[in-house]
C-alpha cells in the first residue's frame, strides 16, 4: 500500500537554503551596521572568508544577486542600500527575536470587559435605545419582531421592534517610545543603542500587526528631541550629545494630548542620568553626579505627567547606584514603574509591561 509523505513535518522541511542562511546573517548585521549594506556585506563577506559558509555552487556573488532580484538590495553610483521590504523584514526579525512567545491571534484582539459602541459585535443583541448606532442595527432580529408583532398582512416595523448588537468595547492605547541616543549609550565597549533599536522595530510591528488601532510614536532624544518615523529605525545612531530628558518628555507629552485614547503611556529607554536642559537660547549641561537644577525639571515632567494620568515606564540598562537614586526620585514622582534590566531582557520587559499597561481603563 502507498503511502503518504508529510513534508511539511519533516525534519529536511526545517532545513535553511544557503540564501536565507546568509540572508539571516545580513539581517542580524544591518542592526549593527545602522542599516548600512556596503558594511552589512563587507561583514558578511569577511565571516565567509573566515568560516567558509559559501562553496563553488553558491558563492557570496550568488547571495547579492538574490538580494536583488528578490528586491532586498538596491546598487546605484557602486553604493548598496536596502530596501523598504528590507526595513520591514527587519523589523518582522525582530519581534519574532525578542516577542517570539507570543502567541497567535486575530489583530486588534484587546477587548476589555466593558460593553459598548465598538468595533466587533457580539452574538448578543438588546433593544433599540436613544443614542444607539444605526449601523448597530441587527435587522434580521428587528425584522422577526415586526413579524410577530404585526404579521405579515400588516407588516410595519417600529422603534420598539429594533435590535441593536452588543459590542465589546475596544481599549485603544497611545505609547510613545522615548529612546536616548547620547554618547553613553555606546561607551565602555557595550552597544546599548542596537538592543533599543531592536525593541523599538518589534514594539511597532507588534502594534501595527496585531494592535492596529492602536498608536505608537518614537522619539529619540539627545541634546534636543525629536520624532523618527518608523522606516527610520534601522539607521538610528548615536552621537555626540548629552541627555536632555525633559526635551524627550516634553514631546511625548505634547504628543500624547492629541490621542484621544483613554490609555496613554510613555516607555523611556536610557542608560544614564539627564546631564542637559534647554535654558534660554542655549543649553545648561553637567555630565558630573546628579545636578539638581536639571533633575528637578525632569521630577517636575514626570509629575505633569502624573497629573494627567500618563504612566512613564523607564527601562535603566545601566546598574550604578546613583543612577538608580535617579529613576526612584523620577519613579516616584510619576507614579509610574521603572525596571533596571540588562540588555538581553529588555525585551521581555518592554513587551510584558505593554501587554499590561494597555489592559487598564480608565473611567
Amino acid at each position: 500500500m502507498k503511502g503518504f509523505r508529510f513534508t511539511k513535518f519533516s525534519s529536511k522541511a526545517n532545513i535553511k537554503s544557503p540564501f536565507e542562511k546568509l540572508k539571516d546573517l545580513f539581517m542580524q548585521l544591518l542592526h549593527y551596521t545602522s542599516g548600512d549594506a556596503t558594511e552589512a556585506l563587507k561583514w558578511t563577506s569577511e565571516l565567509d572568508r573566515e568560516h567558509k559558509l559559501t562553496d563553488p555552487k553558491y558563492s557570496m556573488a550568488d547571495f547579492i544577486n538574490d538580494l536583488k532580484v528578490q528586491g532586498y538590495l538596491n546598487e546605484a553610483d557602486g553604493k548598496s542600500t536596502i530596501t523598504a521590504l528590507t526595513e520591514q523584514a527587519l523589523r518582522k526579525g525582530a519581534l519574532e527575536e525578542i516577542f517570539g512567545k507570543l502567541k497567535k491571534s486575530k489583530l486588534g484582539d484587546h477587548s476589555t470587559k466593558f460593553n459598548g459602541v465598538g468595533d466587533e459585535h457580539s452574538f448578543e443583541t438588546r433593544p433599540f435605545a436613544f443614542g444607539d448606532a444605526f449601523d448597530q442595527i441587527d435587522m434580521t432580529a428587528s425584522l422577526h419582531n415586526a413579524q410577530i408583532k404585526h404579521g405579515i398582512d400588516h407588516f410595519m416595523l417600529s422603534e420598539a421592534d429594533l435590535e441593536v448588537y452588543e459590542s465589546s468595547l475596544k481599549a485603544q492605547s497611545s505609547t510613545v517610545l522615548m529612546i536616548d541616543i547620547s554618547h553613553s549609550m555606546i561607551l565602555y565597549g557595550e552597544d546599548r543603542i542596537t538592543p533599543a533599536k531592536k525593541v523599538a522595530m518589534a514594539l511597532s510591528e507588534l502594534i501595527t500587526t496585531r494592535y492596529p488601532n492602536d498608536s505608537l510614536d518614537i522619539i529619540v532624544f539627545g541634546n534636543d528631541a525629536w520624532q523618527v518615523n518608523i522606516k527610520d529605525l534601522p539607521y538610528l545612531q548615536v552621537g555626540p550629545y548629552h541627555t536632555n530628558t525633559v526635551a524627550g518628555l516634553e514631546l511625548a507629552m505634547e504628543l500624547l494630548r492629541k490621542k484621544r485614547s483613554v490609555n496613554k503611556q510613555i516607555f523611556m529607554i536610557t542608560d544614564g542620568k539627564p546631564s542637559c536642559i534647554k535654558q534660554h537660547d542655549g543649553y545648561y549641561m553637567n555630565s558630573f553626579g546628579l545636578d539638581r537644577k536639571i533633575v528637578n525639571k525632569c521630577l517636575n515632567m514626570a509629575n505633569a505627567c502624573k497629573k494627567l494620568k500618563i504612566p512613564i515606564t523607564t527601562f535603566m540598562i545601566a546598574d550604578d547606584n546613583y543612577l538608580r537614586k535617579f529613576v526612584r526620585e523620577f519613579t516616584e514622582a510619576n507614579g509610574g514603574k521603572a525596571f533596571y534590566t540588562s540588555l538581553e531582557g529588555l525585551g521581555d520587559f518592554v513587551f510584558e509591561d505593554f501587554e499590561r499597561n494597555r489592559r487598564k481603563r480608565s473611567r
